[in-house]
C-alpha cells in the first residue's frame, strides 16, 4: 500500500518497522468489515438486556469507534502517513480504542441480566478479533492484547457460575495470542526476504545503470574517436603522401606540413582527454597535493597562447594580483601539471571560440584561495548550453560548428579542479562572452622560492633553479621500435645523447658498464618490466644506483605507483611530446638523490 519509503525511516529497523505496519494496514479494511457484521449480533443479544440507556450508550461508543477507525483507514492512505513514528502511533492507539471498547462491551455485558454471559462470550471473541487484527505489529499486538482480554475475562472469573465460560474464554484469547505471535514471527521473516528482495533489485539496478553508462561512454568514445582520428590521420596521411612522392605528388609546402602537425597535435590532445576522462570517470585518476607558483605557470601558459591570438586579431591580455607579484610567500595547492592541463583549456578555448575583442586572464587571492579567471568577448552561452558544455562528450552545435575537438576539456577540468580540492566556475552571457574561473586552495606560507646559494644573489624560482644541463647521457629502455624512435627523436632534438635498450635486462646491463644521467624506462616490457628494472638499478653498487629514472607509462595509476614505489622520481604518460619530454627530463635531473636520507624518494 505504502511502497515509497517513509519519512524518519532508518534503512535496517525502520524497513521492518514499516512492512509490520504495511501488513497491519492492509488487514484494517477487513476490520472494518468484521465489527460492521458482528454489529447486528451484538444488537440482537443486547436487546435482551435489562438496562436499555445503558445498551444505547453501548451501541453509540460501537458505531463512534467504527466511525474513528474508518478515518483511520481513510488517513492512512494520505502523504501524512509516510511519517513512520507518527504512523505506528495512530496505528497502536486505533488498536486500544478498540480493546477499550471491548472492555466496556464486557462493562455493559455483566449487568445485563439473563444474557450476561452469551454478551460476556461475545466481548471475548471481540477481544480475539481485536489481537488477530493486532498481530502483524508486534508492539500494537503487545499492547492491545492484554487491555482487550482484561475486560471480559475479569467479569466472567468474577462469578462462580461463569466461570467455566470464563476458563473457555481464556483458552480462547491464549490460543489466539498464540497463533497470533506465531503469524508475527511468519511475517517476520516474510519481511526479510522482501528486504533482500528490495536490496538485491536496488543492487541489480545499480548495476544496470552503471552497465549502460559505460555502455553509452564507450560509444560516445568510439564515435568521438572515429570523427577526430579519421580527420587527423587523414590530413596526415596526404602530407606525408606527398613527402614520399607517391602518386606523382609534389612534396608538401611549409603550410601543409604546419596544418599536418596541428592536426596531429589535435589527435594526440583528443586521445590524452579521452584518457583521462574514462580514468577519472572511474576513480582511478591520481593528483598530486603539492605548493607550486600559480602565476609563473600562468604567465608561461599566456606567452604560448599569444601567438595564436594575434594571428587572431585577439589582444591577450594578463592582469596578476600586485600582492602575488610582489610577495616571496604563498603558493597554490594541487598538482601543477595538473592546473597547467585546467588553464591551458580554458585560455584554449577563448582563443578557439574568440572571434573578435579580447581575452584577459586575472589572477587573484579570496580569503585563503586563489581564482584564475579567463574571461573573453566570445559567442557566450546560455544556461542550457553552458550545462551542456560540462557534459562528457557534449559540444555546444551553434559555437562548436567547424572547431576540432572531443568535448571533453570543460568536463575534465572540472573533475581535475575536485581532485585538486578546487572547482572550476562558469558564467556567460549570450552575445556578451564567457568567463571561467578555476579556484585551488592557498597557503599564504608556502615556500615559492629557492634560496640564494651565497646570500647575495636573488633568490630563482624552484622550476627555473634545477634546470637540466645540455648534452645529458640518456639510457632509454623500451620493446616499442617506433615509441623508441619517437622518444630518441625528441630527446636528440632536445640536445641530448640517447643509448636505446629494448627491455628491462639489457638496459642493466649498459647501466653496469656505462654511467648514465639520466635512465627512462617503460611501464610494460618483456624480459624485465619498469618497476623490476628501476628497483634492479637502485639496487646497483655503482654511481648509477643514484641516476635520475622517468618512467614512460601508459597512464594507469596503478603502474605509475608501481614505478614510484620502485624507485623511479617522476612519470611520463603516453603518447608523449616535446614539451611534456622537456618537462619530465628537467624535473628528474633537478633532483638530487644523493642529498636524501636513505630509503627516501625523491618525489614528494
Amino acid at each position: 500500500m505504502f511502497a515509497e519509503r517513509p519519512q524518519n525511516t532508518p534503512a535496517d529497523g525502520g524497513a521492518d518497522a514499516r512492512l509490520a505496519l504495511d501488513a497491519q494496514t492492509a488487514l484494517l479494511p477487513y476490520a472494518l468489515a468484521v465489527f460492521a457484521v458482528g454489529l447486528p449480533v451484538y444488537v440482537w443479544a443486547g436487546s435482551f438486556a435489562q438496562n436499555a440507556g445503558w445498551m444505547a450508550i453501548s451501541f453509540a461508543v460501537f458505531a463512534i469507534n467504527w466511525g474513528a477507525f474508518y478515518g483511520v483507514v481513510a488517513w492512512l492512505r494520505t502523504d501524512a502517513a509516510r511519517d513512520l513514528t507518527r504512523r505506528a502511533r495512530v496505528q497502536v492507539m486505533s488498536g486500544l480504542l478498540w480493546a477499550v471498547a471491548v472492555c466496556q462491551m464486557a462493562a455493559f455485558a455483566d449487568g445485563a441480566g439473563g444474557v450476561r454471559e452469551p454478551l460476556l462470550l461475545l466481548s471475548a471473541g471481540a477481544a480475539v478479533i481485536c489481537i488477530f487484527f493486532a498481530a502483524p505489529c508486534l508492539l500494537a499486538l503487545l499492547l492491545t492484547a492484554p487491555v482487550a482480554a482484561i475486560g471480559p475475562l475479569y467479569f466472567l472469573f468474577a462469578r462462580p457460575d461463569s466461570e467455566s465460560a470464563g476458563v473457555m474464554a481464556f483458552g480462547a484469547i491464549a490460543l489466539a495470542m498464540a497463533l497470533s505471535l506465531i503469524l508475527n514471527r511468519m511475517l517476520g521473516r516474510q519481511h526479510a526476504l522482501a528486504l533482500a528482495h528490495e536490496t538485491l533489485l536496488e543492487e541489480r539496478l545499480t548495476v544496470l545503470e552503471a552497465a549502460e553508462r559505460a555502455a553509452r561512454s564507450k560509444s560516445d568514445i568510439v564515435a568521438t574517436l572515429s570523427h577526430e582520428i579519421r580527420n587527423g590521420l587523414t590530413g596526415v596521411t596526404h602530407v606525408l603522401a606527398a613527402a614520399a612522392g607517391k602518386g606523382g605528388r609534389a612534396a608538401p609546402s611549409r603550410e601543409q606540413l604546419n596544418a599536418a602537425l596541428d592536426a596531429a597535435q589535435d589527435l594526440v590532445a583528443v586521445l590524452n582527454a579521452t584518457l583521462d576522462s574514462e580514468t577519472a570517470e572511474s576513480g582511478r585518476l591520481a593528483v598530486d597535493s603539492i605548493a607550486f607558483e600559480p602565476v609563473r605557470l600562468v604567465r608561461d601558459l599566456v606567452l604560448l597562447d599569444r601567438p595564436h591570438a594575434v594571428a587572431k586579431g585577439l589582444e591577450l591580455a594578463l592582469h596578476v594580483e600586485p600582492d602575488l607579484e610582489q610577495r616571496a610567500l604563498g603558493a597554490a595547492i594541487g598538482d601543477p601539471l595538473r592546473t597547467r592541463q585546467i588553464i591551458a583549456n580554458i585560455v584554449g578555448n577563448a582563443v578557439k571560440y574568440t572571434v573578435r575583442g579580447r581575452i584577459e586572464v586575472r589572477v587573484e587571492r579570496r580569503d585563503n584561495q586563489i581564482a584564475i579567471a579567463v574571461a573573453d568577448t566570445g559567442p557566450g552561452l546560455s544556461p542550457g548550453e553552458m550545462d551542456q558544455a560540462f557534459q562528457a562528450f557534449q559540444r555546444v552545435e551553434r559555437t562548436g560548428a567547424g572547431v576540432n575537438g572531443a568535448g571533453l576539456g570543460l568536463s575534465l577540468s572540472r573533475q581535475l579542479a575536485r581532485l585538486m580540492g578546487g572547482a572550476l566556475e562558469a558564467t556567460s552571457a549570450v552575445g556578451v562572452g564567457s568567463c571561467f574561473t578555476l579556484v585551488l586552495p592557498f597557503d599564504e606560507n608556502a615556500l615559492c622560492v629557492a634560496e640564494p646559494a651565497d646570500g647575495g644573489e636573488t633568490p630563482q624560482p624552484v622550476e627555473a633553479a634545477g634546470a637540466p644541463p645540455r648534452n645529458l647521457r640518456i639510457l632509454v629502455a623500451e620493446d616499442d621500435a617506433l615509441n623508441a624512435a619517437m622518444l630518441r627523436a625528441i630527446l636528440e632534438q632536445l640536445g641530448h645523447q640517447v643509448v636505446h635498450a629494448q627491455n628491462g635486462r639489457r638496459a642493466l646491463d649498459l647501466a653496469r658498464i656505462c654511467d648514465f644521467d639520466l635512465v627512462m624506462l617503460d611501464g610494460r616490457m618483456p624480459v624485465m618490466d619498469g618497476p623490476q628494472t628501476a628497483a634492479a638499478l637502485r639496487a646497483l653498487d655503482g654511481g648509477n644506483s643514484d641516476v635520475a629514472i622517468v618512467a614512460v607509462i601508459g597512464g594507469d595509476a596503478d603502474e605509475a605507483r608501481e614505478c614510484l614505489d620502485a624507485g623511479a622520481d617522476t612519470v611520463l604518460r603516453k603518447p608523449v611530446s616535446v614539451a611534456a619530454v622537456a618537462r619530465a627530463v628537467a624535473d628528474a635531473a633537478a633532483l638530487d638523490r644523493k642529498s636524501l636520507p636513505p630509503g627516501q624518494s625523491a618525489v614528494a
